[in-house]
């Protein structure tokens, strides 16, 4: 990142030191490099954490920048009177004030440190910021609404002329309450809640923010009523709320391992109750103890939360997971580290002509869906599914003929025909389990150039004319249909691969000044470097997701960039000899790379 601060006198002369702890944080590769995506955060950790107040800053307006913009941290019904004490008393009437679920932060990304300037009697502040989105009351990060890409605004001095611990004020504040990325991420800790899918057989999850300021004993209530108030708006079309009219009666109460929550819920029967049940289980995950749910002041059921969440297990997959790669036009298997080999899924008749492949694993069975070249140059797609040995024993190709085609995924559902989605010349396709595709209209303009599928099979992340987006999965009537797509905001521009990290996080490749990949929220909100200069563009992303059924590959992910395939923890090249069962290149002959790499779980 550029620096470019301007420093100067106010009233006098006076030296800003820019310190560690001031301006925008300075990220590590070297610390960066050597993990896997972030984990997401729960919170048990950081309770009570307030945002700085006006005069932690002291003399460094570097700082006192900083800490305003996390002013508006926190309890959204203070949020108001937390910001103005920052501004100057005879302008604190400027800032217009909301009250109750109208309060909202605009969040922006600084794409520049704070510009700071001398004037006549003041200091002059330039912001440069990308709209990140807007915070609401409820912890739900919407789309940003503001297109400012700068704000301007004055320092002015405290106190008497010449005091170095007069400190500042704001003059000219910005009219709308603003919350750097920065701040979002130290002061507020992103929470996955569960919302049941369309016909109430697979729990899907959504995000919101809960402030750390927000005391422990208050978690409870804050999670029902982000329950009740809904999904998020691009969740909605694959996803179903609460009954309509469920309320919050008081605010639950309990403590040590106990808790009681009152309800006023329309149609509370057993069946509504026991889904309730496994909602509040997994959107408390870090909770222990039991929920006793009473309707209308009736006890109805108690739920014990580590119970039920053993007894409703979320996105059940294979931790033996296996690494494979795509080495002289077949499938093979990697060993990296010391890992174990896996067989090869696909069997060696219809081993070959492979571009690109997507495994799953479905019960005791492997689906395997491949994007193969032919003698014409042109890709098609085959697909197959072993028969309980673990081998896909024969492909079916599908008829039609593309000029290039993505990695094809397989969207895991509960029960339904195996189908899946692939990109091809620009356009999104749903294929099923005989190769036959389907254009899936998008809603949208541009040319597609990846798709990505969550683990919960109800949710997928595209890239759009080079810009990372997400949409939701609706599977009534057993064919999967695509729903609004929403445009996520990042740094990363130029986007050309996407995978699901976790539940709520994204891994992304694209370019950051230089080809990078980050670990990005499911909301664009919060963003981590990974590898922050891959050397070419990455044109092949696979990762597999952390769960919390620890496997020693949770976190890792497998990338390709000019040709060459790489892995993370720690980074570096996949070689020839990690393939297993090829054969050594005649003398003289240079062996080729190992190319998109790709788990099996």
């Amino acid at each position: 990142m550029k620096r470019r601060l301007l420093t100067g006198a106010l009233g006098g002369v006076l030296v800003l030191a820019v310190s560690a702890g001031c301006g925008i944080p300075d990220r590590s590769a070297v610390q960066i490099e050597q993990r896997g995506p972030a984990a997401e955060t729960n919170w048990s950790l950081g309770r009570g954490t307030e945002p700085p107040t006006r005069e932690a800053s002291g003399s460094d307006a570097v700082a006192f920048v900083r800490n305003f913009l996390a002013a508006a941290a926190g309890e959204p019904d203070r949020a108001y009177e937390r910001v103005k004490r920052f501004i100057a008393t005879s302008e604190r009437s400027g800032l217009p004030e909301k009250q109750g679920s109208e309060v909202a932060l605009s969040v922006v990304r600084l794409t520049d440190d704070p510009v700071i300037e001398p004037d006549v009697d003041s200091m002059k502040v330039t912001i440069s910021v990308q709209q990140v989105g807007l915070l609401r009351a409820n912890g739900m990060l919407v789309p940003p609404v503001a297109t400012e890409s700068t704000y301007e605004f004055r320092l002015v001095s405290a106190g008497p002329v010449g005091e170095d611990d007069a400190g500042y004020y704001v003059s000219d504040p910005p009219n709308v309450l603003l919350l750097s990325d920065d701040a979002l991420r130290r002061f507020y800790q992103a929470e996955a809640i569960y919302f049941w899918n369309s016909d109430r057989t697979q729990l899907v999850p959504d995000q919101r923010y809960l402030s750390s300021a927000v005391p422990a004993q208050r978690r409870v209530s804050e999670v029902i009523r982000w329950l009740t108030a809904g999904p998020s708006e691009w969740l909605r079309i694959g996803v179903s709320g609460l009954p309509d009219r469920t309320e919050m009666i008081n605010n639950a109460t309990g403590s040590d391992g106990r808790w009681e929550v009152n309800l006023d819920m329309p149609g509370a029967d057993e069946r509504r109750l026991e889904q309730l049940g496994t909602q509040l289980a997994w959107s408390l995950g870090e909770l222990h103890g039991t929920v006793e749910v009473k309707i209308l002041n009736q006890s109805r059921k108690v739920i014990d939360l580590e119970e039920q969440r053993r007894l409703n297990p979320l996105n059940l997959i294979d931790v033996d997971a296996r690494r494979y790669c795509v080495y002289e036009g077949g499938i093979h298997s990697l060993t990296v580290a010391g890992e174990a080999a896996g067989s090869v899924p696909v069997a060696p008749e219809v081993n070959s002509g492979i571009v690109s492949a997507g495994l799953r694993r479905a019960d005791a069975d492997v689906l395997a869906a491949v994007v193969v070249v032919g003698e014409d140059g042109r890709q098609r797609l085959a697909v197959g599914r072993s028969g309980g040995g673990g081998v896909v024993e024969t492909l079916t190709t599908g008829p039609s003929r593309y000029a290039a085609m993505s990695r094809p995924v397989w969207i895991r559902s509960d029960g339904a025909r195996p189908a899946g989605l692939v990109v091809a010349d620009g356009r999104l396709y749903r294929f099923d389990d005989q190769a036959a595709t389907r254009q899936v209209q998008l809603g949208l303009p541009g040319r597609v150039t990846a798709v990505a599928a969550a683990l919960d099979g109800h949710r997928l992340a595209l890239i759009v004319d080079g810009a990372l987006h997400v949409a939701t999965i609706n599977w009534e009537g057993g064919v999967p249909t695509v729903g609004p797509a929403r445009r996520l905001v990042s740094s990363l521009t130029d986007v050309t691969a996407v995978d699901w990290s976790a539940a709520n996080r994204l891994l992304v490749a694209g370019s950051a000044g230089r080809p990078a990949i980050y670990d990005v929220s499911v909301d664009g909100a919060v963003e981590t470097p990974l590898r922050e200069d891959t050397g070419s563009q990455v044109d092949h992303l696979a990762a597999y997701p952390a769960i919390p059924e620890r496997s020693p590959l949770a976190g890792s992910f497998m990338y390709e960039a000019n040709g060459v395939a790489y892995r993370s923890n720690p980074f570096e090249r996949i070689n020839r000899d990690q393939v297993q069962d090829v054969t050594p290149p005649p003398a003289g002959v240079r062996p080729g790379n190992p190319t998109a790499p790709v788990f099996l779980y």
